[in-house]
């Protein structure tokens, strides 16, 4: 016979398994960073905006310093270009396409370094004021060759070479910025920005006496010479019994 199981409803008070009274283990919830508040995000992409903006006039500064110019020439009839075949005119493009890459790159990483937790709005304003630079630098550049072509080349007389206007053949080079500062921000972001940390779960309170596991009953264990019962010994004739 064995001793009967106690119901499930009815469990002993010091059960390891049921609850206490003394009061519930709340949820564990680990602790989550959530950064600044979205009127602070919108006030840093305001200022990284302008920064980027007023940026654009070194852009364009090094441009007109840099980028070669193409030489024109004229004649008792038109403007005509010195050199046919050559390639200033895409030299001032590819010259601009750099700058705007490294003036992306760096400007990326000055803005991931002090806010490295940036959302939406600073990604946002990265792309808007590589842009906005960009077209800033463009006009810089425009401004710092001469208005009119034609005024100059009878200033300078006829046969006497001059520098025709900086310009962009391409003006997809505008976007070398913003791009640049977007591929730039997203893999510092992806490398070096701040993980989630990871959940810490804690076990509930133990209540209630340790639980041990019953010892075994006579007959049973290694001292009886193996697992299972040992028969009771056999009387009779020849043990001193009664025959």
């Amino acid at each position: 016979m064995t001793a009967p199981l106690t119901p499930p409803h009815q469990q002993p008070p010091n059960d390891p398994w049921q609850k206490s009274d003394a009061g519930t283990v709340p949820p564990f919830e680990p602790a989550v960073d959530e950064g600044p508040g979205l009127s602070t995000e919108v006030a840093r992409a305001a200022l990284v905006v302008a920064a980027l903006t007023v940026a654009g006039v070194a852009l364009g500064l090094l441009w007109m310093w840099l980028a070669p110019r193409v030489p024109l020439v004229s004649t008792d009839k038109a403007v005509f270009l010195q050199d046919t075949e050559g390639e200033e005119a895409v030299g001032a493009d590819g010259t601009f396409v750099l700058l705007a890459l490294a003036f992306g790159a760096v400007s990326a990483a000055v803005v991931f370094w002090f806010n490295r937790r940036g959302g939406v709005p600073l990604v946002v304003a990265l792309l808007l004021g590589g842009l906005f630079g960009s077209l800033l630098a463009w006009g810089i550049g425009v401004w710092g060759g001469p208005d009119d072509v034609v005024a100059r080349a009878r200033e300078v007389g006829q046969g006497v070479p001059f520098d025709a206007p900086l310009e962009l053949a391409a003006k997809g080079a505008l976007l070398a910025w913003p791009l640049a500062a977007l591929l730039v921000h997203l893999a510092l972001t992806a490398l070096f920005g701040p993980r989630d940390p990871e959940p810490e779960w804690e076990m509930p309170p133990y209540y209630g006496a340790p639980m041990t596991a019953p010892e075994p009953p006579a007959g049973y264990g290694p001292g009886a010479g193996g697992a299972g019962p040992v028969a009771p010994p056999q009387t009779g004739v020849g043990d001193g019994g009664p025959a």
